[in-house]
């Protein structure tokens, strides 16, 4: 398969399981934040030396790319475990063997366990007796994450939990059960979420809830209603600072242009610069935008406009604050490694709060304009300013041409109603 007819695919920016198949037959699975950025990953130049001749030769084979989109990164990873068990792609099996991979298994108890079994453990007769066993799945540290955001939604009883002297603690923290009656149903549910049945899992509940309901036990009711809640907002931002924290990890050199070499996810990445600016005429008409830069290169098709709902005034760090809160809970568009925005400290500090509530360790930096509104100086992080010099100004430039067309287009519909 050629780069040329990626093109055509129309792949999202959104996160889900790719394949990539040679007819019918899938050669190679995986999954991604985004979709779109991981697949053109695979058609850089460098891949034969970020990844080796077997994932070239698969690409090479490849005639086509498919792929099932996901409402969150968390359900990308169960999935991509699930298709990898049940088609056993060529390429998937044959780079690593399934005895290095992280299984989550199910002990067969009345009072059972979850637990994560490396690969080549699975045959002793310390882990002979599992109801369940789901995987395989390829990095630990996610693997981890996942679990524990399963457990706030579903607590349920590891091996740390089981022992005497650590039952209360986490009883406390709300992450093993109350009961045991509540238990052998948030494991019913959990092996639903890992076999990917989802949409049969939230029936489940609402029948549950309507149950309750129904004998005015509203308090179980209300329990249940914030448990499908949860599973429609997964909020799965740990498991996406997981994946870019192995990323920078498992890094064995930096190209140039920004990408480096991934050892764990075995592609060329991108490093991506996402640029904010807000345009307004006193106060008035007020919108936002974020612009995208990929290894120096604009992404028209991925910059984004806001209509700002929460200010009236001309309160210019008000309304970044509220882009900046909007874009990060859309996970599905994936992570900058650089967020640029436009003025002075005020408007650092305002970054730096929205990165800080939503626990994201991303580099920040601010582009200061002078009274001709022309870049004086780069403010925040000095290293990623002096290294990306260029990309940060085009973004920046970028998101004020952008805001600007945004605003002018809004004003004159206004005027016109």
């Amino acid at each position: 398969m050629k780069s040329q007819q990626l093109k055509k695919l129309g792949i999202p920016d959104k996160s889900g399981v790719y394949f990539f198949q040679k007819g019918k037959d899938i050669l190679y699975i995986g999954k991604a934040t985004s979709l779109r950025s991981r697949v053109r990953s695979y058609f850089g130049k460098d891949l034969i030396e970020t990844r080796g001749p077997l994932i070239l030769d698969m690409v090479f084979k490849s005639s086509t790319v498919k792929w099932q989109e996901t409402d969150s990164v968390l359900e990308a990873l169960i999935l991509e475990a699930n298709f990898i068990k049940k088609h056993q792609p060529y390429y998937n099996t044959k780079e690593k063997d399934d005895k290095s991979f992280n299984f989550v298994c199910i002990t067969n108890e009345s009072i059972p366990k979850i637990l994560i079994v490396r690969g080549k453990d699975l045959s002793s007769k310390k882990y002979e007796n599992f109801s369940s066993t789901f995987g395989p799945y390829t990095n630990g540290g996610q693997l981890k994450e996942a679990l524990k955001i399963i457990r706030k939604i579903f607590p349920f009883i590891d091996e740390h939990s089981a022992k005497k002297d650590q039952k209360e603690f986490y009883r406390q923290l709300g992450l093993t059960p109350e009961s045991v009656v509540e238990y052998k149903n948030n494991i019913k549910h959990i092996k639903l979420f890992f076999e990917g049945k989802k949409k049969l899992l939230l029936s489940s509940l609402k029948k549950e809830m309507m149950v309750y309901a129904k004998n005015q036990e509203f308090e179980k009711a209300e329990e249940i209603k914030r448990k499908i809640f949860a599973l429609q907002h997964i909020n799965d931002i740990a498991l996406i600072k997981e994946e870019t924290t192995q990323k920078y990890q498992n890094s064995s050199r930096f190209t140039p242009e920004g990408s480096y070499t991934d050892k764990n996810f075995g592609i060329s990445a991108i490093f991506r610069v996402e640029a904010y600016d807000v345009a307004h005429m006193s106060g008035k008409n007020m919108v936002g935008v974020m612009t995208v830069i990929e290894n120096g290169e604009v992404i028209k098709s991925e910059y984004k406009k806001f209509n700002i709902k929460t200010q009236s005034g001309a309160n210019d760090t008000g309304a970044l604050e509220e882009i900046l809160s909007r874009r990060f809970r859309h996970t599905e568009w994936g992570m900058p490694d650089l967020v640029v925005v436009d003025g002075g400290e005020a408007q650092l500090n305002v970054a730096r709060r929205v990165l800080k509530r939503y626990q994201l360790n991303i580099s920040l930096v601010s582009v200061l304009k002078d009274e001709r509104h022309k870049p004086k100086a780069i403010l925040g992080d000095e290293v990623k300013a002096k290294k990306y010099k260029s990309e940060i100004l085009l973004s920046n430039s970028e998101a004020h041409r952008f805001a600007i067309t945004f605003h002018k287009k809004k004003r004159a519909k206004n005027f016109l109603k």
